[in-house]
């Protein structure tokens, strides 16, 4: 066939360039959809023509008061309707936003918020103390407060009244920072990810491709959206595709369980904590998950008895694998693999690509060998802010974002996740992954929580630490521990030390605060039960 009369076709004609920033891409959504709901709060429905006149009545206002190109929105404050249209009108804008921890110090946020050079943040009722302790030492311009107002906090809700939508949106390059989310900060000062528009479109077309988001799902949110899995794996995508969220304040374990039959929940977003916590609800066993089709988990492995538990429920766990800095979505392990390949965290989407580095910084090849997980893709962040040597360090020439995470690949090429680099205890010269040893102790029938970290010995270097929350009315000594450990891993992983905690520490979004631990256990006075024998 002669192609050359169709290719004159197409001479001259002006390249395509899709409009893919969060600002346009809400905007040709509520066009299409307006009266579908998009959001209900706490018995109220935003539809999505009433997110749109919300989001661009706030881009009106932050306008009017200044915010322009490539300046800083924060937000701080629990899970809220309005931290969407934030979001969203400052992507109109050409401005960037900022999500704030709302569990951290008036110290720890007054260094993000400076760092981040916020103009405008927009503050829930329950943080307006903490903002105020420090506000002296804050540069930002304005402050705004979500529901309502008070001395020196003018409400949100109030103000758009006084303006008008319609707001044309600046055109936003794929490369143009869009998020600054600063990492959780488990170790060190927290950096600031910035996050691309880009980046969350693509991480979007992974998801659709993977996931199989649906219009018709109703999403249940509960996890902090300031987080990156909370906000990008099931969040946007859904309301990308047009489906309906319900969000929930704060994560209650009861209220899940009530409204996932209410609403007919199809979807959700958890991480193992989370998971573990409903599990562990007294309504669980009773209550109604038949709507459920897909519950995505990540930020941390999964206990297999966990998988195994909500299985027995007819509800399919899908694990995933990612980090801010990837823009949550790095792996994935699909339902049909999830008996196969239990443990693993599946393969990366289509769009993305990882490999192992070892500690001489070659690209592992066989099978099970462990190393540094590296990701690249057009979902990877393009750096930190204000941290030119920090990003270096992390991104390579080629585009590889180092995780810092230990994993490897088996025969078939699904990721397994070890360890942080930085938890890997070396024991006598032996690797330990404190993961590992972590899954079997969840399998005791006494223990609620477990970690497992690193404590300086003077003979082996380092030795196994084992810390516990217990389930209500059990004991557990640190020889049945041993004994319910020792036929299953070798000696050189076996904890030495036990330690009882009513609790272990944690972020909102569930990641265990190693370095909390490792503080406690420098002060045993702060400790229930220590116990402890020689290796």
């Amino acid at each position: 066939m002669n192609d050359a009369p169709h290719t004159k076709l197409f001479e001259g004609m002006p390249a395509i360039t899709p409009a893919i920033g969060l600002g346009q891409w809400l905007t040709q959504r509520a066009e299409r959809n307006p009266a579908r709901p998009a959001i209900t709060f706490e018995g109220n429905t935003w539809t999505y023509g009433a997110l749109l006149d919300k989001t661009d009545r706030l881009a009106a206002m932050l306008q009017a008061n200044g915010i322009g190109v490539g300046d800083r929105v924060g937000f701080l404050g629990f899970n809220h309707p309005m931290f969407f249209a934030a979001l969203f009108a400052t992507a109109k804008l050409g401005a960037i936003f900022v999500p704030l921890n709302f569990r951290l110090t008036g110290t720890e946020l007054e260094f993000i918020i400076n760092d981040a050079g916020v103009h405008t943040l927009i503050v829930g009722p329950d943080h307006w103390g903490v903002i105020d302790e420090v506000r002296p030492s804050l540069r930002c311009q304005q402050y705004l407060a979500i529901e309502k107002a008070s001395d020196g906090w003018p409400s949100v809700e109030t103000a758009l009244t006084l303006y008008e939508a319609g707001i044309t949106a600046q055109p936003a390059h794929p490369h143009d920072t869009a998020v600054i989310m600063y990492t959780s900060g488990t170790t060190g000062r927290p950096k600031g990810a910035m996050l691309t528009h880009g980046n969350f479109w693509w991480n979007h077309v992974n998801e659709l491709i993977t996931m199989d988001v649906s219009a018709n799902d109703v999403l249940l949110t509960f996890a902090p959206v300031y987080h990156i899995g909370a906000l990008n794996v099931l969040t946007l995508t859904t309301l990308l595709k047009g489906g309906h969220m319900v969000l929930h304040r704060h994560f209650d374990p009861g209220l899940i369980l009530q409204d996932i039959p209410r609403h007919k929940v199809s979807t959700l977003f958890t991480v193992p904590a989370m998971l573990l916590f409903i599990s562990q609800h007294g309504d669980f066993a009773t209550a109604d998950l038949s709507s459920v089709r897909m519950v995505s988990c990540g930020g941390a492995p999964c206990p297999e008895p966990l998988l195994r538990l909500f299985g027995e429920r007819g509800v399919a766990v899908q694990q995933g694998y990612g980090l801010t800095e990837t823009a949550a979505l790095a792996t994935t392990l699909t339902p049909e693999w999830a008996l196969a390949k239990l443990g693993s965290v599946g393969k990366p989407p289509l769009l993305t690509q990882i490999r192992i580095v070892d500690g001489q910084g070659d690209v592992a090849t066989a099978a099970h060998a462990r190393g540094e997980i590296c990701v690249r893709g057009m979902n990877i962040t393009k750096g930190y802010w204000n941290q030119a040597q920090a990003s270096r360090d992390a991104i390579d020439d080629d585009g590889w974002f180092r995780t810092g995470d230990i994993g490897y690949l088996d025969e078939d090429g699904f990721l397994y996740v070890c360890d942080r680099v930085k938890d890997m205890i070396i024991s006598g010269g032996e690797n330990v992954y404190p993961a590992e040893v972590e899954s079997i102790m969840y399998e005791h029938p006494a223990v609620a929580e477990a970690a497992v970290i690193g404590r300086p010995d003077d003979k082996w270097g380092e030795r196994v630490a084992a810390v516990v929350a217990l389930k209500a009315g059990t004991r557990l000594t640190l020889e049945e521990l041993q004994g319910f450990i020792g036929s299953k891993l070798a000696r050189y992983k076996m904890p030495r030390e036990l330690h009882i905690l009513d609790a272990l520490p944690r972020n909102p979004t569930g990641k265990l605060l190693k370095y909390r631990l490792r503080e406690s256990l420098e002060q045993a006075s702060a400790l229930k039960h220590p116990g402890e024998t020689k290796p």
